[in-house]
């Protein structure tokens, strides 16, 4: 198993003159599946897209290794998934347009077999030549979810994992967190209980508001 460790150092973030979360010190490591808890609005995403290098915190570090090796900032999307319900599709496209469009972008080889394993892990293998802009919200959301996961990643997050997901869905999504998590680092910001309770460990954003 490759040792993958995400370590957050005094990480801080603020808008305007607003503290979103302030000094939060944690550590993630290979083989479990970690919890972002609060309610809406209390930074859960905020941390989680700072943690993706899509944001970056005011203070603090967030330091990334592979095999104690550390993970510049550059190759940081080799080794990540990011899942999130306000991630943009190519509605033009077919989903095999999509899933052919991405792999391209992250400079890997296509694999077919792959496309096809997540395809019909979720259901969608018979909708692989049908363009996107058909596809329900719930399609849409397992689609973005095999995006992150085509190559592999040792991180992933999911950022509401189960938004507009029937239960069906949930329970697949559900299934493949709990499989990730033997392996990789695995982050599931929610305040959805059921997602919560897929993790060993949950950081509650809202105990790091204090003022400095």
């Amino acid at each position: 198993m490759i040792n993958y460790t995400l370590t957050l150092q005094d990480v801080t973030k603020i808008f305007g003159r607003r503290l979103i979360f302030d000094k939060i010190n944690y550590e993630f490591n290979s083989g479990s599946v970690y919890g972002l808890a609060g309610k809406n609005g209390s930074g859960k995403s905020t941390l989680a897209k700072i943690i993706a290098g899509i944001l970056s915190p005011t203070r603090g570090k967030v330091l990334h290794k592979q095999d104690d090796n550390l993970i510049i900032a550059e190759n940081l999307h080799d080794h990540l998934g990011f899942v999130s319900p306000y991630l943009v599709l190519y509605d033009e496209f077919t989903a095999g347009e999509n899933m052919a469009h991405f792999t391209r972008i992250r400079g890997n080889q296509i694999d077919e077999e792959k496309m096809n394993y997540w395809l019909n892990k979720f259901n969608l293998y018979d909708r692989r030549n049908d363009l996107l802009k058909g596809f329900s919200s719930g399609m849409k959301q397992r689609m973005k979810i095999i995006f992150a996961l085509l190559h592999d990643p040792q991180l992933i997050i999911f950022d509401e994992p189960t938004s507009n997901l029937d239960i069906e869905g949930k329970e697949k999504v559900y299934e493949i967190i709990n499989d990730l998590g033997k392996e990789n680092v695995v982050i599931v910001a929610s305040n959805e209980n059921s997602d919560l309770e897929l993790c060993s460990k949950v950081l509650k954003v809202e105990e790091f508001k204090q003022n400095t």
